[in-house]
This record gives structure tokens, C-alpha cells and sequence, in this order.
């Protein structure tokens, strides 16, 4: 088990906790990215992207931007305090634009207990809901304001554009009902080894999505898609080489048994954040993709095709690694490795609004 070198404080403005979710934001971080001297979360029952500049230990002052403000999304949650959540599961930074996808997932009904402290659980169990914002592939333009990078609905000619889709799926979504190893799972709740994406990485103009759930006999899926805009809509567009023009490539990694909580580019070489498929604690692997940037065509990573980088800590109903970013070296050494936590155990959350986030030295590849 790997231990990390140093913490890193990330300092959110109390009065915004809460804004788009019901509970404080640093209890349900889902997803960090690095972009300069920012870093940029999510959080998982909100609509909202939260940018926080770095500084010596930690990372403070603070804003936050409403997706809503910035892409027509499905459920605006106009007249509301904040839209209905998206999920953001994955962020990603490339040629100017910030890549955003939520879970795209369905969930099912938490059981209750009424008045009486009598449980009402069969009836909730029974329900599964999507919410239209969940299925979210979008990416806005960056730009610098005020000396740090913002996103913006429109910046010249580029503008937000997002993947078409309503309450029952998107373009992606309905394009998977019909293939042969995911769709039986599309209409499967995201904890229950149903469709669920949890990790984004842009590699030129491709796309790599990676799946928590599911995971086919071990076997973990990483979508690849080559997304272009058209006004403000994307669509997916062929593989030139595959056959008959297909618009998803399916790679599997042999995680054993694992499912994709985080991708991360670093070089010519995905890292990729492994943990439960279901809702369990651990274990959390961070294994390294070799060479994924040159891969030209759909891939089987057996697990002796994947480096093992990190073995990170996990808690027990707690701490559950769920992003990760590259960070630079202490004096231009190495990089470092970022990584955040859905359910925070009490310790990383000291005084007010403040949570902990790791920082782990990560070894060289090959290493």
C-alpha cells in the first residue's frame, strides 16, 4: 500500500457549498483536472464546475460556474436555486477546450423510513430513474479572464457544444442499446454493474471514456469516440479504418474484476484509476496504459499489459478515491499525482468547507 507524500488543501467558499447539491460540496467531489495554476472539481449531485487557483499547500480562492449558465442542458432548472445534477464524473483539457461528461447513468431509488421510523424500502427499491442531465458530453471553450481560465458559452467563433440528448439517453447512449457486448447493461443502474462512465481523457481529437461498470468477466471498458462540433451540437463521428464506419471502439483491460474510476493522459501513456464496480471500499489500483495515444485500433490489454503504478489506501464506508491529476514535481522533478475523495472521512475535512486531497509520488514509467 502506497502512502502519500503530502496533502494539499482545497479551501471552497462556504457560501457556495450546498448552491447546486444538498450536501457541502467537499462530500461528494467526483472528478479533479489540473489546467496551469488551477484545478478544476465537480461535484456529483450538483450542476456546477468549481475552479480553485494553487498556491503553496493549498488551493483557494474560490468560483464556481453553472453548466446551465454555459450549455442548454436538458433540464435547465430554470426559476430553481440550480439545475438538476449532472454527475460530472470526468474532466479533461485539450486545444483550448474543457471536456466535461456526466455518469450517464441510471440509479436506483435509496429505501426510506417514514414518520414512524418504519421502513418504506420495497416500494423505493423496486424504482430506477434516470435524470436527463446525467447524460451530459459537452465541451466549452476556454479563455483567460482576469488572468486565469475560464469557460465561456461563446468565445469568437468557438462556442459550447454538447452531444444532443434528453431524459432517456443521448446520441452515445442510443448507439450502445444495440451493441453486443454493453447493451444489455444500458438499462442497468450505474451501481448495480450497469452503464456507467466515470473517467475522461482527450488525446487529439479523440476521446477516451472510461467505464465503472461494466465490467464483462474482469474484463473493464474503455470507449473511444471522435466527437466534432457542428454549431452547438457534437456528433460522433466515424473511424475512417473501422469497419463499416463504426462510431465507438471498445477497448477492454483486464483489471480483475475492477472498474475505471479515473483516466489521466501523461505523455503517450493513459493512467488509469481502478476501484469497485459495485458499492464496495476497495482495493484502488492506479495501473499505467502504455502507448494508449498511438493505439490505431481496438485493444485487449491483458493485466500483464498494464503496468501497476499505485496501490492507494481506501477507508472503510469512506474515502473512496475517485479522481486524479497530474501535478508538477517538487523542483522540476517528476511528476506528482493528485487524487481526490468521494465520501471524505472526518479527518480530511478540517475547519470549515476545507478538504484534504493526497498527493503521491508517482513512479517513472517502466520503473
Amino acid at each position: 500500500m502506497h502512502q502519500p507524500c503530502a496533502s494539499i488543501a482545497l479551501r471552497f467558499q462556504p457560501r457556495l457549498d450546498g448552491a447546486a447539491t444538498g450536501k457541502e460540496l467537499r462530500d461528494g467531489v467526483s472528478s479533479v483536472l489540473r489546467v496551469g495554476s488551477t484545478l478544476w472539481l465537480a461535484n456529483d449531485e450538483g450542476a456546477t464546475l468549481e475552479r480553485l487557483v494553487l498556491g503553496d499547500g493549498e488551493a483557494a480562492a474560490h468560483r464556481q460556474f453553472a453548466l446551465r449558465d454555459l450549455l442548454d442542458l436538458p433540464q435547465p432548472g430554470k426559476g430553481a436555486p440550480a439545475a438538476p445534477e449532472v454527475d460530472v464524473e470526468g474532466m479533461d483539457e485539450a486545444d483550448g477546450w474543457l471536456w466535461v461528461t456526466g455518469s450517464h447513468s441510471l440509479k436506483r431509488c435509496k429505501p426510506q423510513h417514514d414518520e414512524t421510523g418504519a421502513p418504506k424500502g420495497p416500494k423505493r427499491l423496486a424504482r430506477i430513474a434516470a435524470d436527463a442531465n446525467r447524460f451530459l458530453l459537452a465541451r466549452l471553450p476556454l479563455a483567460e479572464v482576469d488572468g486565469l481560465p475560464a469557460p465561456l458559452r461563446r468565445d469568437g467563433a468557438r462556442r459550447a457544444q454538447r452531444l444532443p440528448g434528453t431524459g432517456r439517453g443521448n446520441a452515445l447512449t442510443r448507439l450502445l442499446r444495440k451493441d453486443r457486448h454493453l447493451g444489455a447493461f444500458i438499462g442497468l443502474p450505474g451501481k448495480e454493474n450497469g452503464f456507467d462512465i466515470e473517467g475522461l481523457a482527450a488525446i487529439g481529437e479523440r476521446l477516451f471514456l472510461g467505464l465503472r461498470g461494466p465490467v464483462l468477466r474482469g474484463w473493464a471498458v474503455v470507449l473511444e469516440l471522435r466527437p466534432r462540433g457542428d454549431g452547438a451540437r457534437l456528433e460522433l463521428a466515424p473511424f475512417a479504418h473501422e469497419r463499416k464506419k463504426r462510431r465507438v471502439r471498445k477497448h477492454f483491460l483486464d483489471l480483475g474484476g475492477l472498474g475505471i474510476r479515473d483516466l489521466c493522459l501523461q505523455g503517450e501513456d493513459l493512467l488509469v484509476l481502478a476501484g469497485p464496480t459495485m458499492s464496495l471500499d476497495g482495493p484502488v489500483h492506479v495501473l499505467r496504459w502504455r502507448g494508449a495515444a498511438r493505439c490505431d485500433g481496438p485493444c485487449m490489454l491483458a493485466a500483464g499489459d498494464l503496468q501497476p503504478v499505485l496501490e492507494l489506501p481506501f477507508g472503510r464506508g469512506c474515502d473512496h478515491a475517485e479522481g486524479m491529476t497530474l501535478l508538477p514535481g517538487a523542483g522540476g522533478g517528476p511528476p506528482r499525482l493528485l487524487v481526490v475523495h468521494d465520501q471524505p472521512a472526518g479527518a480530511r475535512q478540517p475547519g470549515e468547507s476545507t478538504l484534504l486531497a493526497d498527493v503521491f509520488e508517482l513512479p517513472a514509467a517502466g520503473a
